[in-house]
């Protein structure tokens, strides 16, 4: 019977998983199915990211560069090609490791703390070296409820606030400019990154940017010199929302967020920022959490009027002067300022929308076409009051729809990324 073509290539992907899953033993169930079809997709079957999102930053480009670079592109990280390796390296010899917008903003928040008055002069004279070590790595630690958090010392909202002209003396300071993404770029727990081979599975993909924390994954040839594409937890959301109308898609996806365990946290756990803390504060706890955004909160403590996300920091760092009226910066005058910036440019920007909620018994496939409609990484959960009591990710999502067979990794992992508390592989 004729069919007509996909309308895309990710849609195309949707259709090779439908051919699979027809012909999938009867005996498996849905998500034994399901892991099953991904299992026997190859990731270069992944449709190329475009030109524009396949960015490498050379070592030697300065920190302003590089959040110009992240900024223009719209992306949050990008791999770092060392300068000094010779035309004909592998790719392993090639790149020195991944720039994001995680670390950048840890960098920042070295700055404020080697500047506990607001001012960015002490920062000046900071030794590059240093500034490496402290950036270099993460440290993992288990919390007695088994949540895995990166180990930072705790900071006061004191510490967090800074004046309105910190940034601005800060980003027009030698020390800035002359900060080089190499010398933050520190070392990764593979060196240089974690790659996908071409002939690895989407099973292996989808599990690396749930299950192990993943944002981002380059797909290299073993033997090749250069990076083949780039596959993020958005694009194969974007891939999920292109596979709608699709049987196997509309088996999974018409579940609701409840059914699936959704949210996965509990709402006192949600990490969170009133409006009248400082910005800064807001990073910090992305630091300390690991999480890559949380909701701004009004007065009343239950209702999110904002959201900042780690990519955020670009705003600190690229329009500086958006902020000197501001003695210290709160994180509503950040939203507001923000705000105020992208219309003046007549810049697009998720930022401008109204803060993105859905119910515990929405379908996860409308939270997928929303998130990918909007272009953002979360969306928060309300009650009927308009309350915040949760957080879905992308990430979240994409755990749901594969699970991790019994010693599928072996012990590659052991001793490097921490498990998560359910674990029982």
């Amino acid at each position: 019977m004729e069919t007509d073509s996909p309308r895309s290539p990710e849609a195309a992907i949707g259709h090779r998983v439908e051919d699979l899953w027809e012909v999938a033993q009867p005996q498996l169930s849905p998500s034994e199915k399901l892991n099953s079809c991904f299992e026997d997709i190859p990731v270069a079957s992944f449709p190329r990211a475009h030109p524009s999102q396949v960015i490498e930053i050379p070592s030697d480009a300065s920190l302003a560069d590089t959040v110009e670079t992240l900024s223009k592109n719209k992306i949050l990280s990008a791999p770092i090609r060392n300068v000094d390796a010779p035309e004909d390296a592998s790719w392993i010899d090639k790149y020195i490791g991944i720039v994001e917008f995680a670390g950048i903003a840890m960098w920042l928040l070295h700055q404020t703390d080697a500047s506990p008055n607001g001012t960015a002069g002490s920062a000046v004279g900071s030794p590059v070296a240093n500034l490496a070590a402290r950036l270099g790595s993460f440290t993992f630690r288990r919390t007695s409820s088994g949540r895995v958090e990166t180990t930072t010392d705790s900071e006061s909202d004191e510490a967090a606030s800074v004046g309105g002209s910190f940034f601005e003396t800060l980003t027009s300071s030698e020390f800035y400019k002359n900060t080089k993404v190499g010398d933050i770029s520190g070392s990764f727990r593979w060196a240089p990154f974690l790659a996908l081979q071409t002939s690895d599975t989407f099973l292996t993909m989808l599990l690396l940017l749930s299950k192990y924390r993943m944002k981002s994954l380059p797909v290299v040839d073993m033997g090749g010199d250069h990076i083949e594409n780039i596959i993020t937890q958005s694009s194969v959301v974007h891939m999920l929302a292109e596979c709608a109308g699709l049987p196997w898609f509309e088996s999974w996806g018409t579940k609701k967020l409840c059914d699936l365990g959704l949210p996965l946290m509990k709402p006192y756990k949600l990490v969170k920022v009133n409006e009248d803390q400082p910005v800064l504060k807001a990073f910090q706890l992305m630091r300390e959490k690991g999480v890559g955004g949380l909701p701004v909160m009004d007065t009343s403590g239950t209702k999110a009027i904002g959201n900042i996300s780690i990519r955020d920091v670009q705003y600190l760092l690229a329009a500086p002067k958006i902020y000197n009226q501001y003695r210290t910066i709160a994180a509503k005058d950040f939203l507001t300022a923000v705000r105020h910036h992208l219309q003046e440019q007549h810049e697009a920007s998720p930022f401008l929308h109204d803060v993105i909620t859905c119910k515990r018994d929405d379908a996860i496939k409308d939270i997928i076409l929303k998130l990918d409609s909007v272009k953002i990484h979360r969306i928060y959960v309300v009650d009927d009051e308009g309350n915040a009591e949760g957080v879905i990710t992308l990430r979240d999502i994409i755990s749901k729809l594969v699970h991790e067979p019994r010693h599928y990794f072996g012990d590659f992992f052991d001793g490097v990324v921490p498990l998560p508390a359910n674990s029982t592989v």
